[in-house]
């Protein structure tokens, strides 16, 4: 039974989706002005692992991910750039998919932007101002009015009062309190902008998801997901918006991943320790930065360094050479370490659990292989599967343990190694000890390891 901690009750509950065996769910995904970091990285691994695993239970999901392709951001840069707005987040929505396919990421069920729904962004607003939720301040902004929702600051634990006291009204803003937030924003030069019935402009940030999620999945929809820093105050403005307008319950399952933290301190530009997606993945593979993101449970803060790397290159070394050679073969599913796997799973996606239990299948497979790979193929397969639901152990074994460092000279090619496996065994056959041991230190010191079998010698990169 699948429980999920709830960010709106604070509480793990066990999942039951509106309607039985299909689910709904929204993840804020990437504003596209630059190209995605490490904490992009998470988010789209963690619900791909969310969305892998409901697929895998059985149910029909039907996953909805955002592309924010209008904000202040993104006007700046497409005019620091010289170039319009829409040429700029073309080139970056191409970065981000490459960026997401390389990871694993499953596509989306839908990808829809802000810009292709401003109709739907007006029609919302213009319920908010006849329910009494929102008011055009007469310059062409539209403001939501926060005290009108009794429900305000539920999702993140923030009272009224408390958020009174920190807030100011910015220089140009015409709200009548400072705690109100922008849902239309009237024309500035040099901006983009769209008709409405305040006048020209554009919408704010917070609106485009309420529009664009109840469109897609309904007034109430299973789980909205997103990084942590949007607990407060996009989810909790779209809580207060799409509610307001519907007056129905906006969400039943809230959740959220933790932040991402380089060598423990935060990630942050200001602090120099900014590392975007291309960057890792000019150092390690794309599967082991996704197994390093899945070696934290998705809420807890998840701290990037060479040596979390490093180990995650290690740790599927050890799966591939666990399913190195084994014949094909049908997933060995009742066993005691798929059971264990579930569990952990079920358990609000406890990923360094479910892999503990992978990790134990493989040393079983590893036992039983000394009686034969037959004997090993069945649980063989079954780690498979299970790597298949965390998005892991894509790869043919040969190919990745043949991979090496990407970040490093490959050095000899593989037909190079093999002469040089030829020559060694061929030196052990007539009994040339010494010439044997001295091609092996050749090819360790160019980074190659040698694993002699049964009647045969294979090899892998460092």
């Amino acid at each position: 039974m699948l429980k999920i901690y709830n960010d709106l009750t604070r509480e793990k509950e066990t999942f039951v989706p509106l309607q039985e065996g299909k689910v709904t769910m929204y993840v804020c995904g990437m504003t596209v002005y630059d190209y995605c970091h490490l904490g992009h990285a998470r988010v789209m691994v963690v619900f791909d692992l969310v969305y892998r695993y409901l697929k895998a239970c059985g149910y029909e999901v039907n996953y909805i991910r955002n592309i924010t392709d209008i904000d202040d951001k993104i006007i700046k840069r497409a005019n620091e750039n010289g170039e319009p707005f829409t040429e700029l987040t073309r080139r970056f929505i191409e970065a981000m998919h490459e960026d997401s396919e390389a990871l694993g990421i499953l596509p989306p069920d839908a990808e829809p932007k802000a810009t292709d729904h401003i109709g739907e962004i007006l029609a919302m607003i213009g319920r908010l101002i006849e329910r009494g939720h929102a008011y055009a301040a007469g310059n062409g902004d539209v403001y939501y009015d926060v005290r009108s929702f009794p429900g305000y600051g539920k999702l993140s634990g923030k009272s009224i009062d408390d958020l009174e006291a920190g807030a100011r009204v910015e220089p140009g803003e015409v709200k009548r309190d400072p705690l109100d937030f922008a849902l239309w924003k009237a024309a500035k030069p040099e901006e983009p902008a769209w008709d409405s019935p305040w006048g020209r402009g554009r919408p704010g940030w917070h609106i485009e998801c309420s529009a664009m999620s109840t469109k897609a999945l309904g007034d109430t929809f299973d789980i909205h997901g997103g990084g942590a820093d949007l607990t407060f105050p996009h989810h909790e403005n779209e809580i207060a918006q799409s509610e307001g307008a519907t007056g129905h319950p906006f969400v039943r399952y809230w959740m959220h991943n933790g932040f991402v933290r380089i060598n423990e301190e935060k990630m942050s530009k200001s602090l120099g320790n900014f590392f975007t997606v291309r960057e890792i993945l000019a150092r390690y593979r794309p599967e082991e930065v996704r197994y390093f993101i899945l070696t934290s449970q998705y809420r807890s803060p998840l701290n990037y360094g060479d040596e979390q790397l490093d180990n995650a290159r290690g740790a599927l070394t050890r799966f591939y050479t666990a399913l190195r050679g084994l014949p094909e073969a049908v997933p060995l599913e009742a066993n005691p370490y798929s059971e264990r796997f579930l569990a952990a799973m079920d358990d609000d996606f406890n990923t360094p659990e479910a892999l503990a239990a992978m990790f134990d299948l493989a040393r079983e497979i590893n036992r039983l292989r000394k009686g034969g790979e037959g004997a090993a193929a069945g649980l063989g397969a079954e780690l498979r599967r299970l790597g298949g639901i965390l998005g892991i152990l894509r790869e043919d074994p040969d190919a990745f343990l043949r991979g090496g460092d990407p970040a490093v000279d490959a050095g000899l090619s593989d037909a190079e190694i093999e002469q040089l496996i030829t020559e060694r065994l061929s030196a052990r056959k007539d009994k040339q000890w010494a010439e044997a041991d001295r091609i092996r230190h050749v090819l360790k010191k160019r980074g190659v390891i040698l694993e002699d079998g049964a009647g045969e010698t294979r090899w892998r990169r460092e």
